[in-house]
């Protein structure tokens, strides 16, 4: 491809400064980026002595073309080598919930459960969920997954008065927003939401099984249901190197 090929959706002149002056290790990631195209996905990349060789370049530049590609998510390690992801989830900034939209692109959602425990509602939190400060909260907190692998972290906060059983009714690896709809008739009606970048926590991290320096998309999210009173607080932490949202936006 010729630097200054303009493919709409991909970095303008394919990444390459005006001046010319290209990075040793942005022209590697480059050649490795057709090399995994090449593999497809699952396929096992050659190894960072045999890239330096292939590439007459210093392990160290392939070490940081790999570095970029790995936090792109376009490979992911595996045992001791490093293979081709597959293509990002794509989650819509909806009401729908983390399920629907993982079984939407024929993967199969999950769950696991780090806890399920009430405490009293600090005040900072109160006027989100609709519930006086120190009144009874759950905290429900678990790991996402996809065909098995981890991919996130969420917490979702909620009046204990609203939801009195949850611990004795709830099937923690099932859709939360199932239950509300299915066992206690309580719909959706709106939501606020902030997406930002951040890093994980050292605890965050090991729950997910990432590196600390992994950079995560996550989302705040107070709910309201169908009555427009205040429902829920969720605090999800994904991958960014698994995960990217999608939104459909009209005229304001």
């Amino acid at each position: 491809m010729e630097p200054t090929q303009h493919i709409p959706g991909e970095p303008v002149r394919s990444g390459i400064p005006e001046h010319g002056r290209v990075p040793k290790y942005y022209a590697v990631k480059a050649r490795i980026a057709e090399l995994i195209d090449e593999l497809g996905e699952g396929g096992l990349l050659p190894t960072e002595r045999d890239l330096a060789l292939r590439y007459e370049v210093a392990r160290e530049t392939v070490r940081q073309a790999l570095r970029e590609l790995l936090l792109e998510g376009r490979l992911r390690r595996h045992g001791r080598g490093t293979v081709v992801a597959g293509p990002k989830l794509e989650q819509p900034l909806s009401l729908a919930s983390y399920t629907e939209g993982v079984r939407r692109q024929g993967r199969r959602p999950g769950r696991t459960l780090i806890g399920l425990d009430t405490l009293p509602c600090p005040p900072a939190l109160a006027p989100g969920i609709g519930a006086e400060a120190g009144e009874p909260v759950w905290h429900l907190e678990r790991v996402l997954l996809a065909d098995d692998e981890r991919v996130g972290l969420e917490s979702t906060y909620i009046r204990v008065a609203r939801v009195p059983h949850l611990g004795s009714e709830f099937d923690p690896d099932s859709s939360f927003y199932g239950y509300l709809r299915e066992r206690l008739g309580i719909s959706f009606g709106d939501a606020d939401e902030k997406l930002e970048t951040v890093l994980a926590t050292p605890r965050e991290a090991l729950l997910i099984g990432t590196p600390p320096a992994l950079p995560m998309l996550l989302i705040h999210r107070f709910s309201r249901d169908q009555d427009g009173r205040p429902l829920e607080r969720v605090r999800s932490l994904y991958r960014g190197d698994r995960f990217s949202f999608t939104t459909h936006l009209s005229p304001g």
